[in-house]
């Protein structure tokens, strides 16, 4: 079996980062249609993911928002992100023959050897700076990533209103943000604390703070 891991959410600033795997033994196996997720409608992601769990191995590793914050503190981010995607290849049975990964790492050499570190040499690791748009397992990966991710921000939707897409780049998301330090005078939950979007708005609040007085 060989299997294919990307990650959904790495950039964002509120909500988990999801990482998924998927296996299969060749990749003309995979339902047509399958995508980098990013060039997917919702609906067409939904069915996809939909036919990718229900016939082929699969798994999702979630890293919430508190715990990000907690590993940054002891690695890179992109060592965490590479902690995951070792992860989710733990999560497949049988282990795989060969993990194609996409990496977050400018070196795909040097990241790739980092994942099979990780996995102590349970498996072969290619790692291909956008793999998800490479290797159709990848791409199936990417898919189950998104959906799942998405699933966890509609959910945060129905919790604590409309807080958007999660990104620094979604003024939606900033306004949610502002509002919410604003209203409490720390982070929500939700976010990641050792963002600079989340610093920088907090540095903002106590200098208005400061001047009130």
């Amino acid at each position: 079996m060989i299997c294919g891991v990307d990650e959904a959410g790495k950039g964002a600033v509120l909500g988990p980062m999801v990482i998924g795997a998927v296996g299969c033994e060749r990749e003309t196996d995979l339902p047509a249609g399958v995508r980098d997720s990013k060039v997917l409608t919702p609906r067409k992601r939904e069915r996809l993911y939909a036919e990718i769990t229900g016939s082929f191995p699969w798994g999702v590793v979630k890293i919430p928002a508190a715990e990000i914050d907690r590993l940054r503190q002891e690695m890179t981010m992109n060592t965490l992100v590479a902690r995951g995607h070792a992860d989710a290849v733990r999560t497949l049975i049988p282990t795989p023959l060969t993990a194609y990964v996409d990496a977050c790492d400018v070196n795909e050499e040097r990241y790739g050897s980092t994942v099979a570190a990780l996995l102590g040499g349970a498996c072969t690791v290619v790692s291909r700076n956008h793999g998800d748009a490479l290797f159709p397992v990848v791409s199936a990966a990417s898919i189950v990533a998104k959906v799942t991710r998405d699933r966890a921000i509609e959910a945060l939707h129905a919790e604590a209103g409309d807080i958007g897409s999660g990104y620094p780049s979604d003024q939606t998301t900033i306004t949610y943000l502002k509002d919410y330090i604003a209203g409490h005078g720390m982070p929500p939950a939700c976010a990641r604390q050792s963002w600079e979007t989340v610093t920088r708005l907090m540095d903002r609040r106590r200098q208005a703070t400061l001047g009130d007085f």
